[in-house]
């Protein structure tokens, strides 16, 4: 996968030439490249920003660098990968959540770009040039607003490129992680099996697979239900077993189908 990225801070996105994502990159199975935005601005203070039209508080990025940056990620790339557009992904707080099921859908395209607004963002008209010629998505890590697009890039990057085969190396490690499936991971424990008078559950020792897999399902239920409750109404009901409707029962007071999916 190609993954472009223009900042005016390129040095914040350092950190994906470490861990699993530095290790995709070397091997090949992730080609990224970092644009500065100021390398395409033409004064002599290399200005990318300026006063909204209409007044207000802060300042917007300017459409004349934005345009000329994409245009050069468009060409750099198509040369690269033989042809054809990158999906564009904005971060910000307006925008669609990012999910572990759009990040999956991400990870199957071959070409990702990724601009990163500062400041109030950036003007309009850039998103509706940029659609004109690509697919534009832009995307929201949660209801809170942070100083710029770098830190959600990160994020995104590292939820869209684990999932790239071949980047973890045991691909069943990622089967029953958190929100694969509408439930969340069951809690996990390691050697040695007594720290500071805590034990672990006894039937992880028990060399059972069958109760072992249960005991888990139970857990991943009990998790949702305590802490993501609003995910339950998304679960299927005809995919419940009567275990897993015990277990919600007791742990969230019961579940039900459609928008409420745990009982008052």
């Amino acid at each position: 996968m190609r993954l472009d990225v223009v900042s005016i801070f390129p040095d914040y996105l350092a950190p994906l030439d470490l861990s699993l994502i530095g290790k995709a990159r070397r091997e090949g199975l992730v080609d990224l490249h970092v644009h500065d935005l100021r390398d395409f601005t033409h004064d002599r203070h290399r200005t990318v920003d300026d006063t909204p039209y209409g007044g207000g508080a802060g300042m917007v990025m300017r459409p004349e660098p934005w345009g000329e940056a994409l245009d050069h990620v468009v060409a750099a790339g198509a040369a690269a990968v033989g042809g054809g557009v990158p999906h564009l992904v904005v971060p910000g707080p307006g925008g669609r959540p990012f999910t572990q099921e759009l990040a999956r859908e991400l990870a199957q395209q071959p070409w990702l770009a990724f601009a990163c607004g500062r400041y109030e963002g950036i003007d309009e008209r850039v998103y509706d040039e940029a659609r004109e010629h690509m697919p534009v998505s832009v995307l929201s890590l949660g209801d809170y607003v942070l100083n710029g697009g770098e830190v959600a890039v990160l994020a995104m990057v590292e939820a869209i490129a684990r999932l790239i085969p071949g980047v973890i190396g045991n691909a069943e490690s990622l089967v029953e992680e958190s929100h694969e499936d509408g439930l969340l991971e069951y809690p996990v424990y390691t050697k040695p099996p007594v720290w500071r008078g805590r034990g672990i559950p006894e039937v992880l020792l028990s060399g059972h697979h069958g109760q072992i897999a249960r005991w888990r399902r139970d857990e991943r239920l009990r998790r949702t239900a305590q802490r993501r409750p609003d995910m339950l109404a998304a679960l299927d009901p005809a995919a419940l077993d009567e275990r897993d409707r015990a277990v919600l029962t007791e742990a969230a007071g019961g579940f039900q189908s459609g928008p409420s999916a745990v009982a008052d």
